[in-house]
């Protein structure tokens, strides 16, 4: 599978694997690891950087094997996106990683829905660009806002399948493609990833045939109930959409085609 490139990053795996949620750290790395990423996400809040015991995150994630990419989740207004995006470069530089300098933008709109807040994040992404970020940026699956946002100087939209943690999978396949298509319109290399919702392998499958660049997911994995086996079988999911995608389905037909031909077939066995 080719390189993926988003601004200054080149990315060898698709699947953008979360940190959160998960019974344990151990449970984590065992899930990181099953999954082959090379992208993982860290919510920066202090807050969520530290379990009950007092550990720190970063010290199970090895530094040197993953690309950190840090999200501004659970952040609501583009104030608050946009300090925290900054503390979280100024982390990953103190800590070496090469992950220091992009972001995965998140302004979302209220608690019950966790549905981005479309104005806050165009307002955050054009001032985080400002400041030199490669964004990624989280939106819902509606293409003008989606163009909205990659005019504002999003490295990446990310449109959502579904709502984030909802494990509905791709909902509205239309308007992923929709996105896609007017996101690519002009610039076919430019990169779309389907973010939030994905609950199962098959999902990412779903994304990847629509044409999306890459999938990123965190619940779908963590809660499973094994989440080691879950994370390959996403991997795997991701794998199995992409060589779909590039080999071309065939056309949807109102009525079945026979897979031999009716006209030559003999008739009379020689020798009868």
């Amino acid at each position: 599978m080719e390189n993926l490139r988003i601004g200054k990053f080149e990315v060898v795996n698709r699947l953008f694997v979360g940190t959160g949620k998960y019974a344990s750290y151990e449970i984590m790395q065992q899930a990181l690891e099953a999954s082959g990423c090379q992208v993982v996400t860290v919510a920066v809040r202090r807050e969520r950087l530290v379990d009950s015991a007092g550990r720190s995150l970063l010290d199970f994630l090895d530094l040197d094997k993953y690309l950190i990419l840090p999200n501004t989740a659970g952040c609501f207004t583009a104030e608050d996106a946009i300090r925290v995006a900054l503390l979280g470069r100024d982390l990953l530089e103190k800590n070496g990683n090469k992950g220091a300098g992009w972001v995965k933008l998140e302004v979302l709109g209220d608690k019950k829905t966790l549905l981005p807040d479309p104005q806050g994040t165009i307002e955050a992404t054009a001032e985080l660009v400002k400041e030199g970020f490669t964004v990624l940026a989280y939106t819902s699956d509606d293409p003008r806002s989606a163009v909205r946002i990659k005019e504002a100087g999003a490295a990446s939209v990310m449109p959502a399948g579904s709502p984030i943690g909802s494990g509905q999978g791709v909902l509205n396949p239309l308007n992923i493609s929709l996105c896609m298509e007017l996101l690519k319109d002009g610039d076919a290399n430019y990169p779309v990833i389907v973010d939030a919702g994905v609950g199962t392998a098959s999902d990412v499958t779903v994304a990847m045939e629509l044409g999306a660049d890459g999938v990123l997911l965190n619940t779908g994995i963590a809660h499973a109930k094994d989440p080691v086996k879950m994370a390959k079988a996403m991997q795997l999911g991701l794998e199995a959409g992409r060589l779909a995608f590039q080999s071309g389905r065939i056309g949807k037909r109102r009525y079945a085609t026979a897979s031999s031909p009716f006209s030559g077939v003999i008739s009379h066995i020689p020798g009868e």
